[in-house]
């Protein structure tokens, strides 16, 4: 088994160990990638150009990543490659050795047969040479013969029955470097060729039992007895091997389930490896303490035969338990793997849906970049238009220009020759005008075609691209614009030709003044060259910033494109992994062909088996039947030898299994601990299971919240688009309409523009008519600007309001950060405090560790007192009994002492846990405060006074419940101080005491110790809880806290589970000492166990302390984190500030647009000095012509031009004040539009804020749709699981079932067994009544029967005592029988809760995988803890110094906010005045334009004067008024001059504002396309992190996949047919999974519409803002209620959310409690059931041993007696007889002697003879008187005349005298043959005729035969009483005994030894004495 187990170990460690490195390194790979990949998100880079390189830098990595991770995969199939090809070489040395094998058996059995065919032969020639000596003489000279025959069939046998053993272990010597596979084979040939060979000795065996029959029954029965042993061997020897093979397949599954659970043991192999040293020594303790009074020294041999049957039966019944166990687990194994598979299907389909996610990516990606296109092509488009537009408008100018050149020429030619060169120019320039005119009317018509197609892309994309509306919409206002410019310019065309053939009469007085028209033009000229320019370099900078994106979006989509390369990368591994996972399951499919054809050949042996175990039921009969049949002698004699031969073999088959029973029971006990470890780990287990189900339903009731809120949200924002929807139509309407008109305009020709060139003088009057109309929309127009105004400062006031309430949110912030730097102070005084708490916790865990070896020392002296106490009571010496009352008093004062400080511990307890309750009583109430500081911080903008009260009333509390917890910390300290004290006299009285036991003292010092130390422990605690609670109490504004503690409850919630654990251990432990504890002894057993449950309870305790600490400094970290990312916020809201004031200097340094306004004032100031100019001149032609007036004319009409010249004078005077006041009015315009701006500045940066809101929304829509789709691949598996779990119920049903069964079968056999003592009965009395002995042998057996009937009543009080045994037995089954139905109603009623719960666990087995991570991780924690509490000491100080650089940070920090604030405050003053200044400066210009107009028709009213003057003066020069008429028309030239300069104004004035509007335009257009960029930055950056989470996330399920697939190929042994039904449920589920993901697309394209919608809505509502910056502030306190409400909202749904946790939590406890019970009950009805099955076993077994005893008995019993009635017949057959020689030798002495001595001689022989010495002497005497001669021949010569009475005597002495002795002993010897007349009697009288028989000796030959054979087997060197060689005649008894010591009587030796013999012969009537005499001579 070992050798076995060891070529598995070495093989499987060879593969396994390369592909562990293999894969060891390829995860190590992995996990570098996924490091590098997340560092990627990490590292932030500015441009683009440098974001590319690293971007490419990381895909080169990536690929060079993906390069080594293909290389490994590579090598890993090479190595898969030659590890079929070492598979393949093994099945083809297994083959050739198996048919080696098979050769070799078959030649074995080839031998076998021949030594069979020798043996039968021997028998046969046995067999007829014991007929031809029965024939001869009876038979004696058998007897050699036989003992030869036996002894070569023992040998024969032997030898036969060694072989096949021999040829087994040489197989397994042999070398095994193949693996487990070639091992199974290799035993499944050998089974095989033993089969084979079991069948034909069963064959032997029939022809042998054939044969005996044939024969003759004796033989028959002795073959039959030799068969049925060796077929009991062979059995035997089958079960061996049978339990052998299940040992090496439970070794396998262990194997098996080691590697399976090798992660999860890892952690407890330490402290389980201790504790099982332990129970095994306690174990063998309790084994050695068990045995030694069970088995007593005088025991008799057939109880000892009973126990050693039973405990055989026992180990076998064991063996069948272990197989029925191995079943059961080999099932449990295939549902592990079934479940294993549906994890790895799991895992597949998670891949498919990242992939699926992926794409869908890529297509948001690809959507993005089209929009992104489309963006930059439509911000091309209109700044194309811009451009174009202001390029027409160049050209309309200069065409204006040359339009009046030309004319100006055309009049001027016949007057000037000088101007000739001019006009040349002008012609020229005409020309070039005309040019530019056409193309720009081509570019129109481009313009309005790329109009049309950009109105298209609307109609099409409206529902895609929001921001193309918007941009569409500027064009489209752009354009109306350019609209009304042109209509303008076109007006102001028909005005100057109707002015150009004014000018063409009024060219000769014009021509200096075109002079300075020209100069004017030519710097017109060089301002809109210099505009040009610069509209130009705005025109590249948007060209590069285009390129730039595009560049970047280049970058992206090579990104993508590379990602896609890696995607399918990926694909490709996995579509290969797949090949190898198909490659394996075949692989797995012949493996499981080969299981089934292993399991076939495991039915075909048990038939064998079954049909042996009938053949040896038949042989029993008939052996039984021989039995009857043979006779009582010859059954007794054999039965005698056979069971002597059964009793040897017997005993060394009891040993035999007594070792393996010893094997089997400590494979067992390593068993039951795999299964305790087994049983805990899966308690873990389903814990961890269940917390991770109750945070996965917190989870999912968030998610649902969220959902709702967004749900509602979506009708809000689908309500607000259909409204922006109604408006669009609407606006597409409207732009419809424009577009036709166009179109319209588009369609005049040249040919339009000549006739319109006609139309210009009829125009000219009716545009009189609308300058009368615009007088009137100027009035209206002003009356707007008022209501403007008031408007302004209505908004003016409610931003003051604004700003004040600002001031007070300052102030009020202040405050709050004067408390938050308080609080920062408190938590470094509370970390300081954690810290000395921490090392306060890390001494309390080392003293606990110290506690924890101090009580394991305890435990080991406890078992060695045990031990002690256990030998005092195993012998039993008079001395010991003082002991033990001296231990018992001993112990009962201790248990006082212990149970007074168990109660004071208690207390101690009680009063703690009062403590807590008053703690989370003040934490309760900090939270209500919280609350209340949370609603008054909300209600701080209404009402700021009523909050400092409630604050101040706050403070107050806080301090009261401070003071209040002094108090119960001053309670608490005195009730420490009176805990002290018991604790020492305890102390005290255990120390007097100690002088009384060695073992108990060291026990009791160390339980002393520990309660001192426990007390210091709960003192410190006491105390370090109540700085705890005034931490808490000051730390109620950081709310944070209170979210991370659910975190820090679950951690704690596994420690106290691992704490559980081990305190179960504890209780396992404390449970097998109770059990191994005897008499008195469970009392201190008790003791202890108490006494180590309240260590246990104390040591949970202060577990529980610690993880309160821990969870505390974890506090603590997350709020150094928490100050820190305050910091980093403070700061960046401080270089927010620093950059918004930047802005606001470089907004008031004249910068940017102010050059804008700088040039408009300079072209403003231009034109009033040319009017001033224009005003001069005509004052000195008014000066002139009035003189000359003077001059000529009369007085009259002089006075009346004085006057007129004066009323011009005073005009112009006003005229130059209205100009100064045009001025001023300009400068408050430059402050109006600076502060305008400022505003539009805030505006925008608020409405950046609502973008990041909204795109935060969509990332959180985003996040939920994902987890959705986790919740809805969790139900699914949820499902799948209770599937399974329901399988699992099914099967729990059929064994409940099968138990039912087995009982019934119990039930039967309990039955059958009540029958056996009366047939055992009958077999006894049986041969008592055939029992026919002799008179002389009745005392023995009635002594016989006297011990048979003591046995029998023995036995029959043991069969009582079984009976009752059976009886128990039988209520204990229909105990469990009920207990089971009831748990079968109890299973029915809580099937539906075990569903619940099953889903839930099924849900979290995915999450028990992380879990287990974590676990393991804990484990390395809790043995590092204390290195972990050194290294967060050192933390502590980190942090400490941390906070103190962080708050001198914050000071600083806070001090640069309040700089800023004050900066900020300035400015906003400063844009207050300048905002004044602008209102004024609106007003003045107001008032200017107004005063410029009224003054311009002043002036029209001047030069019509004028005109009239020059009339006059005309009229007076020709005909005294030629002169006035010249001045007249002078005047109307100067009137229309002035006139066109007027319009030249408002041209300029309309100019100035176009520009600004188109100014804010491109400023609002800029602002729109940074932010355009920044949120396409935002979802780049989005997209990337995504793609990285993706990437980990892939990468991880790579792993785990990978890992999965290696334990799957471990357990490809193991895998079964379920594969099929697995897959068709795999493709159900994959459906159903990919029809759900397709509905969540669905969702997730109408979430992307949704957020697009609602971004255009959002752009709309921008629009809006614009529009109404009046009604920000309203929304803005709408929002922040909103804001309110939300919290309030999102704060109950936490708790509710909280409250529902812990429901579940504590519903998930109850049914692990009920699970827990239910799988105690059924383990323990399990048990009892397989124990009393066993019992009824084990009883049926010891009743058949019974019985075969007792015929053993009874058999042995009849032996005995035909052993004494021989005994006793030799001794009566020998008693009386004389030994021939004897006399022959004493006769011849007589002759031979002297006469005078022969007296002496003839006394010996009387004395020989057993005549007395009187009667020889008497007859001396009678022979004295007759002579020597008379005496003889009266002793031969009467005897002769009474015998011989027919022959005559001869009547003279002397011839009797004469006659020789030898003649007279002839006729003696004739006389005594001659049977006519009695002898006399003699005193040797009970001698017998020689020549008969002893009675019943016709049986002995045969008797003799068998009885010397089987003496010959057993012991050749032993001599047989029955087989001595003596003579026929005379049976002389001589044993060996006697024959060495040579005592006893000289008869009763053998003669052979002692004296010569001869054969008597017996002497016929007819014979003649010479013939006998010779005959005796001869002899």
């Amino acid at each position: 088994m070992s050798s076995w187990l060891g070529g598995i170990g070495s093989g499987l460690g060879q593969s396994l160990g390369q592909v562990g490195g293999s894969l060891s390194s390829f995860t190590g790979q992995i996990s570098n990638f996924t490091k590098d990949m997340l560092l990627e998100g990490v590292e932030e880079v500015g441009d683009a150009a440098t974001e590319l390189q690293v971007s490419n830098s990381r895909l080169a990595e990536v690929e060079a990543a993906f390069t080594s991770q293909k290389s490994e995969y590579d090598r890993l199939r090479k190595l898969h490659a030659e590890l079929e090809e070492k598979l393949e070489a093994s099945e083809i040395q297994i083959k050739g050795q198996s048919a080696e094998y098979r050769s070799l058996l078959q030649q074995k059995d080839v031998e076998i047969s021949h030594l069979k065919a020798r043996q039968s032969g021997l028998q046969e020639e046995v067999q007829t040479l014991q007929q031809s000596a029965q024939s001869s003489s009876g038979g004696p000279a058998l007897l050699p013969v036989t003992t030869s025959t036996s002894s070569t069939t023992s040998s024969s046998v032997s030898s036969f029955l060694s072989r096949p053993s021999g040829s087994h272990q040489g197989f397994h010597s042999d070398e095994m470097d193949l693996s487990d596979v070639i091992w199974s084979q290799q035993e499944i040939n050998r089974l095989s060729t033993e089969v084979l060979r079991l069948e034909a000795e069963v064959a032997h065996w029939r022809r042998m039992s054939q044969a005996s029959t044939a024969a003759g029954s004796g033989n028959g029965d002795q073959s039959d007895i030799h068969k049925l042993q060796r077929t009991i061997k062979d059995l035997r020897e089958e079960m061996s091997r049978e339990v052998d093979e299940h040992q090496h397949e439970l070794a396998a599954l262990q194997d098996a389930q080691r590697q399976k659970l090798a992660d999860i043991t890892r952690r407890h192999r330490d402290e389980l490896a201790e504790y099982e040293e332990r129970i095994e020594e306690l174990e063998e303790q309790i084994q050695s303490g068990g045995s030694q009074p069970a088995s007593p020294s005088d025991a008799s041999k057939l109880p000892d035969l009973e126990k050693t049957v039973g405990s055989l039966q026992e180990a076998a019944d064991r063996r069948e338990e272990q197989l029925e166990e191995l079943s059961a687990r080999l099932e449990e194994a295939q549902k592990k793997q079934s479940s294993l598979q549906l994890e790895k299907e799991e895992v597949q389909e998670e891949n498919v849906g990242l992939l699926q996610n992926y794409t869908r990516l890529q297509a948001s990606v690809s959507e993005l970049q089209t929009r992104v296109q489309e963006q930059e092509g439509k911000a091309l488009q209109k700044a194309q238009l811009d451009n174009e537009i202001q390029v027409l408008r160049k050209k309309l100018t200069d065409t204006e220009i040359e339009m009046e050149r030309l004319k100006s020429v055309a009049e001027a030619e016949p007057k000037e020759e000088v101007e000739h060169a001019d006009i040349l120019e002008l012609n020229t320039i005409i020309g070039t005008l005309r040019q530019e005119k056409e193309v720009v009317e081509q570019e129109k018509l481009d313009l309005q075609e790329r109009l049309k197609l950009a109105e298209e892309q609307l109609s099409s994309g409206k529902e895609e691209e929001s921001g193309e509306w918007e941009s569409l919409e500027d064009l489209k206002a752009e354009l109306q614009r350019r609209e009304k410019a042109l209509r303008n310019t076109e007006e102001e065309r028909d005005t100057l030709m109707s002015e150009l053939e004014e000018l063409d009469q009024q060219n000769q007085e014009a021509t200096q003044h075109m002079i300075s028209v020209k100069e004017q033009l030519s710097g017109q000229l060089k301002e809109a060259e210099a505009e040009m320019t610069r509209l130009t370099a705005e025109l590249s900078k948007t060209k590069d910033l285009k390129k730039e994106l595009e560049q970047e979006l280049e970058t992206q989509k090579e990104k993508i494109s590379q990602s896609a390369f890696i995607l399918n990368d990926l694909h490709m591994s996995k579509q290969q992994l797949e090949g190898t996972v198909k490659e394996l399951r075949d692989k797995l499919g012949l493996a499981q062909e080969k299981s089934k054809e292993a399991r076939r050949e495991t039915t075909v042996l048990k038939k064998t088996l079954q049909e042996r175990e009938e053949q040896l039921c038949a042989a029993r009969t008939k052996l039984d039947q021989a039995g009857e049949r043979g006779t009582e002698a010859q059954g007794d004699t054999e039965m005698l030898a056979g069971k002597e031969r059964e009793f040897s073999e017997l005993r060394r088959e009891l040993d035999e299994l007594r070792r393996s029973q010893e094997k089997v029971l400590s494979e067992d006990y390593e068993l039951k601990m795999e299964n305790r470890k087994l049983i805990t780990e899966s308690e873990e287990a389903n814990r961890q299971m269940k917390e991770s189900q109750t945070s996965l339903n917190r989870s999912v009731r968030e998610k649902d919240t969220r959902i709702e809120a967004l749900k509602l949200e979506k009708n809000q924002l689908e309500g607000e688009l259909r409204q922006a929807e109604s408006t669009l139509t609407e606006q597409a309407k409207q732009y419809q309409q424009t577009i036709e008109e166009l179109t319209r305009a588009r369609s005049m020709d040249a040919s339009a523009l000549q006739t319109e060139h006609e139309r210009a003088i009829k125009l000219n009057q009716e545009k009189d008519m609308e300058i009368s109309q615009l007088k009137r929309d100027i009035e209206q127009l002003a009356s707007d600007h008022r209501d403007t105004n008031e408007m302004l400062s209505i908004t003016v006031a409610g931003q003051k309001q604004l700003t004040d309430l600002l001031q007070e949110k300052d102030v009020f912030m202040d405050t709050l950060k004067q408390n938050a730097s308080d609080l920062q102070a408190e938590m470094d005084n509370s970390i300081s405090v954690a810290t000395k708490e921490a090392d306060a916790l890390r001494q309390a865990l080392e003293e606990k560790d110290k506690q924890l070896g101090g009580m394991k020392e305890e435990n080991s002296h406890l078992k060695e007192e045990i031990d002690r106490l256990r030998d005092q009571q195993s012998r039993p010496l008079p001395l010991s009994e003082p002991r033990t009352l001296d231990i018992i008093t001993e112990l009962e004062t201790e248990i006082t002492q212990l149970k007074s400080s168990r109660n004071r511990q208690e207390e101690e307890v009680q009063t703690l846990r009062r403590t807590l309750e008053e703690h989370q009583a003040s934490l309760l109430l900090s939270q209500h405060s919280l609350q209340a500081q949370q609603s008054e911080l909300e209600q701080a903008h209404t009402r700021h006074q009523q909050t400092t009260l409630n604050y101040d009333r706050l403070i107050h509390a806080r301090e009261d419940e401070i003071s209040r917890l002094q108090l119960t910390v001053d309670q608490l300290s005195k009730s420490q101080g009176r805990a002290d004290s018991p604790s020492v006299r305890g102390d005290v009285i255990l120390q007097e005491e100690k002088t009384q036991t060695l073992n108990q003292d060291n026990g009791n010092e160390k339980h002393d110790l520990s309660k001192v130390e426990i007390e210091k422990l709960v003192r410190g605690i006491k105390e370090k809880e109540t700085e705890i609670s005034q931490l808490n109490e000051k730390n109620l504004s950081l709310t944070r806290q209170l979210d991370q503690l659910l975190v820090s409850r679950d951690e704690v919630g596994k420690l106290s589970q691992v704490i559980l654990q081990k305190d179960l251990e504890i209780q396992a432990l404390h449970a097998r000492v109770t059990l191994g504890g005897v008499g008195g002894h469970a009392q201190d057993i008790m003791y202890l166990q108490q006494q180590i449950q309240a260590y246990a309870v104390e040591r949970e305790q202060v577990l529980a302390v610690l993880n309160e600490k821990t969870r505390e400094n974890s506090q603590l970290r997350s709020d150094y984190h928490r100050l820190m990312d305050i910091m980093a916020g403070k700061e960046a809201a401080l270089l927010k500030l620093q950059q918004e004031n930047q802005r606001l200097s470089n907004m008031s340094d004249p910068s940017g647009s102010q050059e804008m306004f700088k040039e408009t004032i300079q072209n403003l100031s231009r034109i009033i000095r040319e009017k001033d100019i224009e005003i001069d001149a005509l004052t000195q032609k008014c000066q002139t012509l009035v003189t000359v007036l003077q001059a000529s004319g009369g007085g009259d009409s002089g006075g009346v031009s004085s006057n007129q010249f004066e009323e011009l004078l005073q005009e112009r005077d006003t005229l130059k004040q209205q100009v100064k006041k045009m001025e001023e009015w300009k400068q408050q315009v430059i402050t109006t539009v600076k502060n305008m701006q400022h505003e539009s500045a805030q505006l925008q940066e608020e409405l950046i804020k609502l973008q990041g809101q909204v795109s935060e929304d969509s990332d959180c829509s985003s996040k939920l749709t994902v987890d959705y789709s986790r919740l809805i691949q969790s139900y699914e598996q949820k499902e799948r699981r209770l599937g399974s779990l329901s399988q699992e119920l099914a099967h729990v049903q059929q064994t409940i079932t099968k138990l039912s069964s087995t009982k019934d079968v119990l039930l039967g056999k309990l039955d059958s067994v009540v029958q056996t003592p009366e047939v055992v009965a009958a077999h006894s009395s049986g041969p008592l009544l055939t029992a026919e002995a002799p008179s002389q042998q009745t005392s023995a057996a009635e002594v016989n029967i006297e011990k048979l009937q003591e046995e029998l009543a023995r036995l029959q009080a043991q069969l009582a005592e079984r009976e009752n045994t059976i009886r128990t037995i039988q209520e204990n089954n229909h105990r469990l029988s009920n207990s089971a139905n009831a748990s079968e109603i109890e299973q029915r009623s809580q099937a539906e809760e075990a569903r619940q719960v099953k889903e839930r666990l099924e849900a979290l087995q995915r999450s028990v995988r992380e879990k287990d991570l974590l676990i393991k991780s804990k484990g390395d924690q809790l043995c590092q803890v204390s290195e972990a509490l050194r290294n967060r000491e050192n933390d502590n100080e980190v942090l400490k110094q941390a906070v103190t650089n962080l708050k001198e940070r914050a000071l600083i920090l806070e001090m640069d906010v309040k700089k800023l604030k004050e900066e900020n405050e300035l400015v906003a003053a400063r844009s207050r005045e300048k905002e004044s200044e602008f209102r004024a400066l609106q007003e003045t210009n107001m008032q200017v334009s107004l005063l410029l107009r009224e003054k311009e028709f002043e002036l029209s009213a001047v030069s019509e004067k004028a005109a009239t003057v020059e009339k006059m003066l005309q009229d007076r020069e020709q005909g005294k008024s030629g002169e006035l008429n010249q001045l007249l028309n002078k005047l109307k030239s100067m009137q229309d001059k002035a006139v066109a300069f007027q319009q030249e104004r408002d041209q300029v004035m309309m100019a100035l504002k176009q520009k600004q509007m188109e100014t804010t335009a491109v400023q609002a257009e800029l602002q729109h396309v940074r932010d355009k960029e920044q949120r396409l930055n935002l979802e780049l950056e989005r997209l990337r992190n995504h793609l990285l989470e993706i990437e980990e996330s892939y990468t991880r399920e790579a792993v785990s996949s990978e890992d999965r697939e290696t334990e799957l190929r471990r357990r490809v042994a193991m895998l079964d047919e379920k594969l099929a039904t697995s897959s068709s449920a795999v493709e159900n589920a994959s459906q159903q999974a990919s029809m759900q993901v397709e509905s969540l697309q669905e969702q997730l394209s109408g979430a992307v519409k949704q957020r697009d919608d609602a971004l255009a809505h959002l752009r709309t509502s921008q629009e809006q803002v614009n529009q109404y910056a009046v009604s920000l502030s309203n929304l803005q306190m709408v929002l922040e209620q909103f804001q309110q409400e939300e919290k309030a909202m999102y704060s109950s749904e936490l708790e509710r959310l909280k409250r529902d946790k812990e429901e579940w939590r504590r519903k998930a406890e109850r049914l692990e409690d009920q699970a827990s019970a239910l799988q105690i009950n059924l383990d323990e009805a399990n048990a009892a059931l397989d124990s009393a099955s066993r019992l009824t076993d084990q009883l049926d077994l010891k009743e058949e041993q019974m019985e075969e005893l007792n015929k053993q008995v009874n058999v042995r019993q009849e032996m005995l007696e035909e052993a004494q009635r021989k005994l006793m017949n030799l001794l009566n057959s020998t008693e009386g007889k004389i030994d021939k020689v004897l006399m022959r030798n004493l006769f011849l002495g007589y002759f031979h002697t002297p006469k005078a001595k022969r007296g002496d001689v003839l006394r010996l022989m009387g004395s020989v003879l057993g005549l007395t010495r009187e009667d020889v002497d008497k007859m001396l005497e009678e022979d004295g008187r007759h002579g020597v001669t008379g005496w003889v021949s009266s002793w031969l010569g009467g005897r002769g005349a009474q015998s011989v009475p027919n022959t005559p005597q001869r009547p003279t002495s002397t011839s009797v005298l004469n006659s020789s002795f030898s003649e007279m002993f002839v006729k003696f010897l004739e006389i005594e043959s001659t049977p006519s007349l009695p002898a006399p009697r003699l005193p040797v009288h009970d001698i017998k005729p020689l020549s008969a028989p002893p009675p019943r000796r016709t049986a002995a030959p045969a008797s003799s035969t068998a009885t010397g054979a089987a003496a010959a087997g057993r012991r050749a060197g032993d001599s047989n009483p029955f087989l001595a060689p003596r003579s026929a005649a005379v049976p002389l008894l001589a044993s060996s005994g006697s024959a060495g010591s040579g005592g006893g009587h000289l008869l009763m030796k053998p003669i052979s030894d002692n004296l010569p013999t001869f054969t008597p012969v017996p002497v016929s009537a007819e014979a003649s004495a010479g013939a006998v005499l010779k005959d005796l001579l001869k002899q």
